[in-house]
This record gives structure tokens, C-alpha cells and sequence, in this order.
């Protein structure tokens, strides 16, 4: 009896060990926000993260750039961030997808689209 005890503990404790191979998938917080993704003219995407009065537009190749909050957008849902380089608005058209990014040096404007979100 003992016998057969020790073998029924040393298949489930085997059993156990198969389960738990590898490392456990990370859960997305249903709290968990996606990260806007926008599409623009002359082959630009970027994401943009915001946060107090700060919004963080991530262009790959054309850079990370940090803006700050301006005044400005003629309605409560456009919001205007900028620096030295960038000038970026956010929430236009009729939908409020639109942006549009304006590279202050260069003077390139790039009028975007936000990706719909699945």
C-alpha cells in the first residue's frame, strides 16, 4: 500500500512539474490602456504617451521627443503639446483621430491618423 502511495505522489508531483515548464505568460491588466498609434503623410508613424501635461511622441527613426502642453486647440478635445523641434495637435477632425505633427526645423507638417484600436 505504502508502495502504491509513493508511486500515485511521484506521477502527480511529475505531472505538476510539466505543467509549470517555462516562464508564465504576463497578464495584461484589464486596466491597461493601449498605446495610441498614429499613421501620418510622407511615411511617418509614431505612438505617444501622455501624461501631466506632457506627451511623449516616439517616431522611430525621426526620435523621441518629450513636448509640453500649450494653449491652444479651438475645442475642449484638441490639445496642443510642443518644444524647440516639434509642435504636435491632437484630437482634430470629425472624428478626433486626427493629428497633425509640424518638425519645426525643417519645416515638414505631417497630417495623421490614429489606428482604430481592436
Amino acid at each position: 500500500m505504502e508502495k502504491l502511495l509513493l508511486t500515485g505522489l511521484l506521477a502527480g508531483a511529475a505531472l505538476c512539474g510539466c505543467t509549470s515548464i517555462g516562464p508564465p505568460a504576463p497578464a495584461a491588466s484589464a486596466g491597461m490602456a493601449q498605446v495610441p498609434r498614429y499613421r501620418c503623410d510622407h511615411d511617418i508613424e509614431f505612438t505617444v504617451r501622455f501624461g501631466d501635461d506632457t506627451a511623449t511622441v516616439d517616431a522611430g527613426a525621426r526620435g523621441s521627443e518629450m513636448l509640453l502642453r500649450d494653449a491652444g486647440g479651438v475645442t475642449p478635445q484638441q490639445t496642443v503639446y510642443s518644444n524647440p523641434r516639434l509642435r504636435a495637435e491632437f484630437g482634430l477632425g470629425a472624428s478626433g483621430r486626427e493629428a497633425i505633427l509640424h518638425y519645426l526645423a525643417s519645416t515638414l507638417v505631417a497630417h495623421c491618423l490614429r489606428d482604430e484600436t481592436p
